[in-house]
């Protein structure tokens, strides 16, 4: 596991350590080549430096982010933010649905935003794949 990620996860009680561990497993399963760290004091993955998918802990839970999450027309993913992102909340490891997870990490790699870019094109997000 990555460093960084660990100290983060440690942190954690231990009801949130546990889901953010399941994520982190399953995540890094479904995107073996993509790149990950801390990111705004948070876990995030990468492809080719384009932001895909990450989580954190919030009042509520553990948030987790696909960052092209509104294009995977999906149920149990809630649009975040003002571009494509999407996301949803798990209070323990039980709520995590395997099945769906999977699914949407292989959507996170077949429709992705030009995140990456955003700043550079002034705001204007394009679609990658």
């Amino acid at each position: 596991m990555n460093k960084e990620i660990h100290a983060y996860q440690n942190a954690l009680a231990a009801a949130d350590a546990a889901i953010c561990n399941t994520l982190y497993q399953e995540i890094c399963k479904a995107l073996p080549k993509a790149t990950h760290k801390i990111w705004h004091r948070h876990p995030v993955w990468f492809i080719d430096g384009n932001p895909i998918v990450g989580y954190s802990k919030q009042k509520d839970g553990i948030r987790l982010l696909f960052w092209s999450g509104q294009s995977f027309d999906e149920e149990g993913l809630l649009p975040e933010g003002s571009f494509k992102a999407a996301e949803c909340h798990y209070k323990t490891v039980t709520d995590i649905n395997i099945k769906d997870l999977k699914r949407w990490l292989k959507k996170s790699i077949a429709t992705q935003w030009d995140y990456k870019n955003l700043v550079k094109r002034k705001g204007v997000l394009d679609r990658l794949l």
